[in-house]
């Protein structure tokens, strides 16, 4: 069982930048490729960025690549997702999620999901 706690959502301007922070519980994190999701009102949840167990592997949607990063510290538990040079449009509650598949995309390959943390971008 792994638990997912979302943080470091926030208000920021356009052009600006947010550190998002998901803390898991559990012994077995290092197992699992860690992703972020993004939902927005009205709109499906979309995939943002995944990393493999060791680290050693990204993805990222064309959306966000270049500008947002992910990270992991499995000592800590701990996944990232740096985002840099927000817009309006990347505006949506943002999930991280757990998966026992190498990189996934897609939500019905991930097993947990923390509770989402909010970002909203100002123009």
């Amino acid at each position: 069982q792994v638990q997912l706690v979302e943080s470091g959502g926030g208000l920021v301007q356009a052009g600006g930048s947010l550190r998002l922070s998901c803390a898991a519980s559990g012994r077995t994190f290092s197992s699992y490729s860690m992703g972020w999701f993004r939902q927005a009102p009205g709109k499906e949840r979309e995939f943002v960025a995944v990393i493999s167990w060791s680290a050693g592997k990204t993805y990222y949607a064309d959306s966000v690549k270049g500008r947002f990063t992910i990270s992991r510290d499995n000592a800590k538990n701990t996944v990232y997702l740096q985002m840099n040079s927000l817009q309006p449009e990347d505006t949506a509650v943002y999930f991280c999620a757990a998966s026992r598949y190498l990189l996934p995309g897609n939500p019905p390959s991930y097993d947990y999901w923390g509770q989402g943390t909010q970002v909203t971008v100002s123009s």
